[in-house]
């Protein structure tokens, strides 16, 4: 009898979004192993053999839900400007109930609380031609939503004036990310409170008085 051929996966399909809570779940693990290895090996040397592996599940699941690592790696770029929105709502949601130096210290921490999320999405960006305008995509979305963020505290702050501000704290961020998780960086034990202190006495300047 002649062998029954092996169905190879529509590389052309789109992701599969299950409805049900263990196949959201399971997708959500599958995602997880992905950006690990992602994050280790680059996309590019990354394969999906190695992501199912790293899951625990053999590649057939791994392809029923995701049917190329490039439908993958989409995948997890939608995850991750979901995680920034996601981020930026809980900061939003207290902005009004905290203080300056408290919104301060939430923004300036940003960054740096979703660096490890952040690293294969480092990696992705890094790795296609075609995604390198995403980059851009990610830097403006988290710009807007701090602009909005500052905005949303101090309504009489003018927009041209919230979208400076932003850019100033954007790079703080990526500066407290450096200093307290970059091994390349120069040791200062007292400089990420330092950054803090800076960055209170700044934002206090740029929203006192337009509360």
């Amino acid at each position: 009898m002649p062998e029954t051929p092996v169905a190879k996966p529509n590389r052309y399909r789109p992701a599969l979004l299950p409805q049900r809570s263990v196949g959201r779940e399971r997708v959500a693990t599958l995602m997880t192993a992905a950006a690990q290895v992602i994050q280790e090996r680059g996309f590019d040397a990354a394969t999906m053999a190695e992501i199912a592996a790293q899951a625990e599940t053999n590649i057939g699941s791994l392809y029923r839900f995701f049917p190329s690592k490039e439908v993958l790696g989409e995948a997890l770029l939608q995850r991750y400007s979901e995680l920034l929105d996601a981020e930026c709502d809980e900061i939003d949601a207290s902005a009004l109930s905290v203080s300056i130096d408290e919104l301060a210290d939430l923004l300036v921490n940003f960054m740096a609380r979703i660096r490890d999320e952040t690293k294969a999405l480092i990696a992705l960006l890094d790795a296609r031609s075609e995604w390198s305008g995403m980059r851009h995509e990610f830097r403006n979305q988290v710009l807007n939503r701090i602009a909005n963020t500052l905005l949303l505290k101090a309504p009489r702050l003018e927009r041209t004036t919230a979208e400076d501000v932003a850019i100033v704290l954007f790079y703080n961020m990526k500066t407290m990310v450096r200093m307290t998780q970059d091994k390349s960086a120069p040791a200062s034990p007292g400089g990420p409170g330092e950054l803090r202190l800076m960055n209170r006495i700044y934002l206090t300047s740029k929203l006192a008085g337009v509360e």
